[in-house]
């Protein structure tokens, strides 16, 4: 399947719609043209859809259809929707957040799943942010959009460590500390597939992909995309998955997830990078189960930010947090260390 988003730079009064094409893969089953849409665009519903639908502007091959109808192979499919209004301020929510240190200067917390870090399209409540600006007063703003603490983030369905920044001082100072790459960040995560190898570094330019504009590539061998290091360390293996570590020396969008799907070692249930489907094991109904299973307990990419060290704005002193693995995760390593335990090879 190949997809592109229209981003070109628009006025701001222009820009009131946001358009997507689709082409459907050759082995594309027949599907209503509503999931079809829900599964691949960000932040929408069915009912937005179905309006669109209704509305005219979801177009098959040039020609409107209804929202019941059946995606086919290599069908060429745009739908415009309307952008929701922009935000003219953040709405504090409260909304519970897992904090573990806390002191005039700095904020560290552990995010939660399905928690988008900061207000966009789509998601205007709800988010980290919403939550900061209740908690917190007078948080430093970055001049990005309505992102005041953040220093950095973490995707929507990432769990784990975050530091947030409630002075100028300490936005400017863990800001450079990003830049100059001097903090310790450490991820676990599930992926699919076995190491022959006990550690590893991937080395790899990351970049927007040139087909599917919501998903990131790695670009080996060429100027494109942006300088990125991910070095990795075997925890666990499972045969079928491994539960690694992951060090990173650079902090691109996706890095990880796109690092690892490079090298042939997709996250586990990553639906953006199709972790979502089986892609090492058995044939058998008994083991599609097990996933299936393993699947509804994780409904999201395996991947927790587990660590976060870095140096204090004040005192100068080096800050080291870890954090245990979420429940979700935890889980689903037990069903693997049960399924291996009893396996039958």
């Amino acid at each position: 399947m190949q997809e592109h988003i229209d981003d070109d730079q628009l006025d701001e009064e222009q820009e009131l719609f946001e358009h997507y094409n689709f082409i459907a893969d050759k082995g594309q089953e027949f599907v209503r043209i509503d999931k079809f849409l829900m599964d691949r665009i960000p932040n929408t519903s069915r009912s937005k859809i179905q309006t669109a639908a209704a509305s005219g502007t979801i177009l098959v091959n040039s020609k409107a259809v209804k929202s019941n109808y059946k995606v086919k192979p290599l069908d060429e499919i745009s739908i415009v929707l309307p952008y929701p209004p922009r935000v003219l301020e953040l709405i504090p929510e409260n909304i519970p957040i897992d904090i573990i240190y806390e002191d005039n200067d700095v904020l560290v917390l552990n995010k939660q799943a399905n928690m988008v870090v900061h207000p966009g399209y789509g998601n205007y409540t709800g988010t980290l942010v919403n939550a900061l600006v209740y908690h917190l007063d007078n948080l430093p703003d970055n001049n990005l959009n309505h992102r005041p603490g953040l220093v950095h983030r973490l995707d929507k369905n990432t769990t784990g460590i975050m530091v947030i920044a409630k002075t100028e001082h300490a936005m400017n100072h863990l800001s450079n500390q990003f830049f100059e790459r001097t903090t310790e960040r450490r991820y676990n995560a599930i992926v699919w597939g076995d190491f022959e190898e006990d550690e590893g570094t991937v080395t790899g330019n990351v970049g927007r992909s040139l087909k599917n504009r919501k998903v990131m590539n790695v670009f080996p061998d060429s100027d494109f995309g942006k300088h990125a290091v991910t070095h990795y360390k075997v925890l666990q293996r499972f045969g079928y998955v491994t539960l690694i570590e992951c060090k990173l020396e650079t902090g691109r969008t996706h890095q990880i997830r796109v690092h690892m799907k490079h090298i042939g070692h997709t996250l586990f249930n990553d639906f953006e990078y199709g972790g979502d489907s089986i892609l090492k094991g058995t044939s058998f109904a008994k083991y599609k189960q097990f996933i299936n299973n393993c699947f509804e307990i994780l409904p999201r990419q395996a991947l927790h930010a587990k660590s976060l060290g870095f140096t204090h704005p004040t005192t100068g002193e080096w800050m080291h947090f870890d954090s245990e693995l979420p429940e979700d995760m935890q889980m689903v390593l037990k069903k693997w260390e049960t399924y291996v335990a009893n396996r039958e090879d």
